[in-house]
């Protein structure tokens, strides 16, 4: 496919996150994967079960490999697939492809939703519906949240929004601008392979029971994918702050204290840049459990604030595909696409 064709399925992709997202109702492929992922780890915890010796771990880990490796690599290939079905049988009709493959690659963006998601919760605050306020942010959050006050309600909404800033919006944009610079290979399969691998950490991805085994490979080989397009963003947020070394030196304060190697980087350089603190007591479950303070609490976690935070990650995203364009446009002129 053209150059045209690449930049045009990438702003028609951009546009419709930005405009429609992913709506509750609507078929997406990541409520497939979720079922596949679902149904399998249920039929793995049966097979195992009368084993509690050391082969008990063995197979969960294998399982865990084999289960991230063929939805990684069959999410790519099967999108892959697609697309070149619909080239080869609708080459009289371009805009047909150019159309699908532009709403199969937004739905690997979550800005929309992630937008969405705040809002939601912060209108239902502003309401004085502070019930309904924690019974809805429970969908997003894995912290409870029946007992949460205001201040706490605003906190895990600027966690999640920042978290999911990287895995959910700037990530698949990544590798679908990598996707998209590889012959024969597009953005769509590896925006989707990405998908996949990211919706897998977030179902099986726990160090916690009973998916510390069957989920440690999908939660290093996401971390892995992670990383390079979340210092990215890093780096892009710094520069949006414009204070890029404070915002990196807190980074390198706060960040490294994170478990994760690439949460604790995205949720601080938002909050450096903001002025504003995130981590400490969570309940999961019950439990109590301790997260690294990340940031300095120069300011309360506002409404404001949260919307200020949704607006850093919009921008990052205009940036990174208006530079894309520019430099594909740039490289094609000279002959290198």
């Amino acid at each position: 496919m053209s150059a045209n064709y690449t930049l045009i399925i990438l702003f028609i992709a951009a546009c419709l996150d930005y405009l429609i997202g992913d709506p509750w109702d609507w078929p997406h492929p990541v409520k497939f994967l979720g079922w596949i992922i679902t149904h399998y780890t249920k039929q793995i915890f049966k097979l195992t079960k009368p084993y509690q010796d050391n082969s008990h771990v063995f197979i969960l880990r294998l399982s865990g490999i084999l289960l991230a490796i063929a939805l990684v690599l069959g999410s790519g290939i099967i999108s892959w697939l697609i697309i070149q079905a619909l080239r080869i049988n609708f080459t009289q009709f371009p805009l047909l492809t150019v159309i699908i493959e532009s709403i199969l690659l937004a739905s690997c963006f979550a800005g929309k939703s992630l937008s969405m998601a705040a809002k939601e919760v912060l209108q239902l605050v502003r309401s004085d519906n502070l019930i309904q306020a924690r019974q809805k942010l429970s969908m997003y959050v894995g912290r409870d949240t029946e007992n949460l006050s205001i201040s706490e309600i605003f906190r895990a909404i600027f966690e999640t929004v920042t978290e999911n800033a990287t895995d959910g919006v700037i990530a698949p944009l990544f590798y679908a601008l990598v996707g998209a610079i590889i012959p024969g290979v597009g953005s769509v399969p590896l925006a989707f392979a990405y998908k996949a691998a990211s919706t897998l950490d977030s179902m099986v991805g726990y160090k916690e029971a009973p998916y510390t085994d069957i989920g440690w490979f999908s939660a290093k080989l996401e971390d892995v994918l992670t990383w390079l397009p979340c210092r990215l963003n890093v780096l892009t947020i710094a520069l949006l702050s414009g204070k890029p070394l404070y915002v990196w030196r807190i980074c390198q304060r706060d960040a490294v204290k994170d478990p994760s190697p690439n949460a604790g980087w995205s949720e601080c350089a938002y909050a450096a840049t903001l002025g504003v603190q995130v981590g400490g007591t969570n309940l999961y479950k019950g439990v109590v459990k301790h997260k690294p303070l990340l940031g300095d609490p120069t300011y309360p976690i506002t409404p404001e604030i949260i919307d200020r935070a949704l607006q850093l990650t919009r921008y990052c995203f205009l940036i990174w595909l208006g530079l894309f364009f520019i430099c594909y446009i740039m490289s094609g002129s000279i002959g290198i696409v």
